[in-house]
């Protein structure tokens, strides 16, 4: 009989029969389930709230790290003295708010042969930065902070104490090991270190609140309770000493969990009320430390009871709704269906402009029309976007490729730069890693007796490093043209990157102003590779120089003069660190002694050849391995005297 009846009575039949169904099953399945959900949805929320507080903490530790990372990596690049160091710390205290303190504690003697004690500490007190030294009774050899990396021979975060002596506060600190060369192996020669202070932490825990009753704290890596709403527990128990207070086993082996950097949600009683929780831990990745949260039970489940009635109760009045919704609306559906069936015909023949039925109320029907109309704007808004999108990209890749070119354009790339000048030959090749890049050369004429060249080589690759190349070139050839003298254009250039360099970004440099006349090489150099001299009668052989501390450090460093006397046929070979450490997927370098090996047995070749073969010998060494870092070459050979 259904089966000869109207499409009306057969969608109000099977709509109200199913429906009956559906919610006889709903109410019989939510009383059971319901508590299921709850505590699903609480672990849900659980897990993000710790995990978003692990991430906020997680967000000042890991700015902090860098710093005493990077001043590990400056001081480990180039020589440094008493005064460097200082120079450092100072300016890591001063330009980061979020450190308390930082000191460079060194080995007895490390630094110094007269020096059994060196470790100045700076920290900030009453708004101002202050310092002081480290020794004495203190005996800073001794402490954990320092006595940990060294032996582990690795960056850690300590666990929170009180640095009496030293900042006199609460806080925790993170120590990285210096190293350096000895006996031809690496040796830990002092640790870095840079302290938080312990309120900034007690302030984000103590800001989660969970009902009336839910809290959070914070424990170290041995278990010592660094936060808690019971003050007399900060810093003075363990969780395991709760545990064993309380004889409570369950909550000792969530200590050990959380000590050992796992995560979880599980039952367990709150240390405040004594009533049941859940609790949800989590490690924080950078110190070791652990937090956990507080979810009061009792609270949180109590409306279960009041929800399932109101939930009945709303049932039983939507399904009476519904059957005199269904009773209404039934005739009216079967014509917008089909019209709604024409238009996704029109919709797969491309067309876009389809006529919808009027939208007479908000049924499921109205709301499909809507979602009809929808999607019509949204597909014609989309194909809008990605045309925009696609001309974006290629005008994006298009201004990557002419920052390329400008960036190339601004070193000599003209070979012979000079046809007229005899005296000498030049050639040079500039070979970025990404679209831009932190390498330079150049050279020009100071007189008409000074040739000056220079290479330089920026930390960092990309954009940042391409602007402060530009700003290191433009700066090297105005005062080499004021000044003439190497040493006072590193001076003057260093002082003008140093100012306001808060994200300690530096740059190599190496200048040599070459007479003409006398065929003598006046250079000096701020921290880049030693330059190789090579000639028909002398193998290759890196220049005898001592390199100063990079330009961009601390304007306080000066750098001397040197010379050389050249003799005619004498080439010289000035490179960046990209061309010895191009790596290969084996992770080996090219090394100095390949380079050497090349430049040996290219002698005698012009200047062109002679670079080709070098470029050669990389591309064969690295193979398919991406391109690491800068490329930059430069050849200058004495065809006079």
């Amino acid at each position: 009989m259904i089966k000869t009846k109207s499409i009306t009575f057969k969608l109000a039949f099977s709509i109200l029969t199913s429906t009956s169904i559906i919610f006889l099953l709903i109410f019989g399945y939510n009383y059971a389930v319901t508590r299921k959900l709850i505590e699903r949805n609480i672990r849900s929320s659980a897990e993000n709230l710790v995990q978003s507080t692990v991430n906020r903490i997680d967000a000042v530790l890991r700015p902090i790290e860098r710093v005493p990372q990077n001043i590990v990596h400056i001081l480990e690049s180039a020589p440094y003295n008493k005064d460097t160091v200082i120079s450092l710390l100072a300016s890591a205290v001063r330009n980061n708010p979020d450190i308390y303190g930082s000191t460079a504690a060194f080995e007895p003697y490390a630094l110094d042969k007269d020096l059994a004690e060196f470790a100045p500490y700076f920290y900030k007190h009453a708004g101002a930065v202050k310092y002081k030294f480290l020794k004495g009774s203190y005996n800073y050899l001794s402490w954990d902070w320092y006595q940990i990396p060294k032996e582990l021979g690795r960056a850690v975060w300590s666990d929170p104490f009180f640095d009496e002596g030293g900042g006199n506060i609460i806080m925790a600190t993170y120590s990285v090991p210096l190293h350096a060369v000895v006996n031809g192996k690496p040796k830990v020669i002092g640790i870095v270190t840079a302290d938080i202070s312990l309120s900034w932490l007690q302030e984000i825990v103590s800001s989660i609140h969970i009902g009336k009753t839910g809290y959070g704290f914070l424990i170290g890596k041995n278990g010592r309770i660094i936060t808690h709403p019971l003050k007399e527990l900060v810093m003075n128990e363990t969780i395991f000493d709760l545990a064993e207070a309380r004889g409570d086993p369950r909550l000792r082996a969530i200590g050990k969990e959380m000590i050992e950097g796992r995560s979880g949600f599980t039952l367990s009683k709150s240390i405040v009320t004594g009533k049941k929780c859940w609790l949800a831990y989590a490690p924080l990745p950078a110190s070791g430390w652990s937090l956990g949260v507080i979810f009061p039970q009792d609270e949180l489940m109590a409306d279960i009871h009041k929800l399932n009635a109101m939930v009945f109760f709303l049932g039983i009045a939507g399904f009476l709704f519904l059957l005199m919704v269904i009773i209404l609306i039934s005739r009216s559906i079967t014509s917008p269906i089909l019209m709604l069936h024409q238009t996704t015909k029109d919709i797969a023949k491309g067309n876009l402009d389809f006529e919808l039925p009027p939208r007479r109320s908000s049924d499921e029907v109205g709301a499909l029309a809507e979602a009809f109309l929808y999607m019509r704007t949204a597909l014609k808004k989309y194909i809008q976007e990605l045309t925009e999108t696609t001309a974006s990209k290629e005008r994006m890749e298009s201004e990557l490729r002419i920052a390329h070119n400008i960036q190339l354009s601004l070193v000599p790339k003209i070979f012979p730069p000079y046809p007229d000048r005899p005296e000498f030959d030049i050639y040079a090749v500039l070979d970025p890693a990404k679209e831009v890049g932190g390498d330079f050369y150049d050279f020009f004429f100071v007189d008409a007796t000074h040739f000056c060249i220079v290479i330089g080589d920026v930390v960092g690759k990309g954009v940042p490093a391409a602007l402060l190349m530009a700003v290191t070139k433009t700066l090297v050839k105005t005062y080499a043209v004021e000044s003439k003298s190497p040493e006072l254009v590193l001076s003057k250039v260093n002082k003008e990157l140093s100012e306001g360099n808060t994200s300690c970004m530096f740059v190599s440099i190496f200048i040599g102003i070459f007479d003409i006349k006398t065929a003598d090489l006046v250079y000096s150099n701020a921290g880049h590779n030693p330059p190789i001299i090579m000639g028909k009668d002398r193998k290759p052989v890196f220049f005898d120089i001592a390199g100063a501390t990079a330009a961009g450090i601390d304007e306080t460093i000066s750098y001397k003069n040197e010379r050389l006397s050249l003799s005619k046929g004498d080439i010289i070979c000035m490179f960046t660190d990209g061309v010895t450490e191009a790596f290969n997927r084996e992770k080996e370098a090219f090394s100095e002694e390949r380079l050497m090996s090349s430049l040996a047995a290219s002698s005698g070749k012009p200047l062109k050849n002679i670079v080709g073969d070098v470029l050669g010998n990389i591309l064969s060494f690295t193979g398919t391995a991406p391109q690491s870092d800068d490329i930059t070459l430069l050849l200058f050979k004495i065809n006079a005297v």
